[in-house]
């Protein structure tokens, strides 16, 4: 089971959905999964934020499924956002696909992404015993 830590000598997180650090047991498997941006299965990206938000979410999910793992083993995300604006709906999407898991998290605003149609890259890491 992942130990996870808030310590009240720092401040409290920024949200409700990360925490500052998690402990992962001895002998668990780990899965690093790349940077999703998001492209549906059809290969399409949507214009809108909140949709390639999904996507990518939804790509992340597959991967640990695929896995044999789910959202509560994820130990950590970056998130990478190409527009300050983004950063609530970046949130409420994530809230939406991992209910009440909070994995450590950065988040970053950059320049730009692979491809001038990504407004959104999240890569995680998962671990499971």
């Amino acid at each position: 089971m992942l130990k996870r830590f808030n310590p009240k000598k720092i401040a409290p997180p920024n949200s409700p959905s990360y925490h500052h650090g998690i402990e992962v047991p001895p002998n668990a498997r780990w899965l690093s999964v790349a940077g999703q941006v998001g492209k549906g299965p059809d290969g399409k990206v949507p214009p809108s934020f909140e949709a390639q938000c999904e996507n990518v979410w939804d790509n992340i999910l597959a991967v640990l499924a695929e896995a044999g793992m789910g959202p509560q083993d994820i130990v950590k995300v970056t998130t990478f956002l190409t527009r300050k604006e983004d950063i609530a709906a970046s949130r409420t999407v994530r809230d939406k696909k991992l209910g009440n898991i909070a994995p450590t998290s950065t988040l970053l605003v950059i320049a730009g992404l692979a491809a001038p149609e990504f407004l959104v890259e999240i890569e995680a890491t998962a671990a499971k015993v």
